[in-house]
């Protein structure tokens, strides 16, 4: 599957007026969407409206129809884009359509939304069985990157695993945490000792999104701290960094995802991505070391137990033995 470029400047310029500016307003007045929502809303509505220009003479929004929608969903299939991205640019576009219904009925009262349930979605591409990682597969991973002095891929993945946060999380982590006074509570006669980072913006709408402190252990925190031992001093405030253009930075979600397939997953044998680290801590704690449901769901940040239920994976063949067995 791939993923169509970004339009190019001199194709933006070729777009209507009109389509330019109800963009520009419709992205200033989602105030109720995230940053990133609204950078990937910008990026597909662009694609949108430049090929609106290149095959419908370019037509303003109000006088697009359904089967020319269609047309260019099937575009979008023939370029070999993936289901989940057909589905981006649908909801971008639908979502914009019905900005203009809410905003501009007064001035535009017969205009209706032309992405309509007539107009079915592409068939979703196939999908890869969850494996969350054992603890024993977590364990050997660790080992192995010790032993290569890749002191930054093991803090990133301690801390991941042991919060459960998502990658967008983990790159907002400042090194500064590593100064955070422990917390101190008592355990069946014993003291237990963690940690919470500073503030951290996580999923959620809006500009703030949903904000939040993650709890780690001491373990991790020692993860921590030896990497930053390892880094040396510099001027980058965040934890973990890349050396870009003679410079360190923080790192982008993606080199996450460059760690995942081309270092973890050799070393665990098989796939491996972020969330996979996610979904590992919430069946390690559930199935493993039997923690209730709403735990997981104060872990995981979800709102709903639901939720937090589909990112268990269980192995059913027990419950398939009770079948054959008196």
């Amino acid at each position: 599957m791939r993923k169509l470029a970004q339009a190019a400047p001199s194709q933006w310029d070729g777009v209507c007026q009109f389509n330019r500016n109800m963009l520009e307003e419709f992205l200033a007045n989602s105030t109720e969407l995230s940053k990133q929502t609204v950078k990937v809303y910008e990026s597909n509505l662009r694609i949108w409206f430049v090929w609106v220009a290149e095959n419908l003479a370019n037509k303003k929004q109000l006088e697009v129809k359904p089967l020319e929608y269609k047309r260019f969903q099937n575009w979008l299939v023939s370029r070999g884009c993936s289901s989940s991205d057909v589905n981006n640019k649908r909801a971008a576009i639908s979502s914009l359509n019905g900005y203009i219904e809410i905003y501009y009925h007064d001035e535009y009262p017969t205009f209706r939304n032309f992405i309509n349930k007539s107009i079915k979605r592409p068939p979703k591409a196939a999908v890869h069985d969850k494996e969350p990682l054992t603890k024993a597969e977590f364990n050997h991973l660790i080992e192995v990157l010790t032993e290569r002095k890749e002191w930054q891929k093991i803090a990133y993945l301690m801390f991941t695993l042991d919060t459960g946060c998502r990658r967008a999380e983990s790159r907002q982590l400042l090194k500064s945490v590593v100064n955070a006074a422990p917390v101190v509570k008592r355990k069946d006669e014993r003291e237990v000792l963690f940690y919470q980072t500073h503030p951290v913006r996580c999923k959620g709408s809006g500009s703030v999104g949903k904000v939040r402190r993650f709890t780690f252990s001491e373990a991790t925190m020692s993860a921590l701290k030896k990497w930053l031992e390892h880094r040396g001093a510099d001027d980058c405030e965040h934890m973990f960094v890349t050396h870009y253009d003679g410079r360190i930075r923080q790192v982008s979600e993606t080199l996450f995802n460059a760690w995942a397939k081309a270092v973890f997953a050799k070393i665990i044998g098989r796939r491996a991505h972020p969330h996979l680290l996610r979904c590992s801590r919430a069946t390690q704690l559930s199935i493993e070391e039997g923690k209730d449901i709403k735990v997981l769901q104060k872990l995981l940040g979800h709102e709903s137990p639901v939720t937090t239920q589909g990112y268990i994976v269980r192995d059913g063949s027990d419950d398939l033995d009770e079948l054959y067995i008196d």
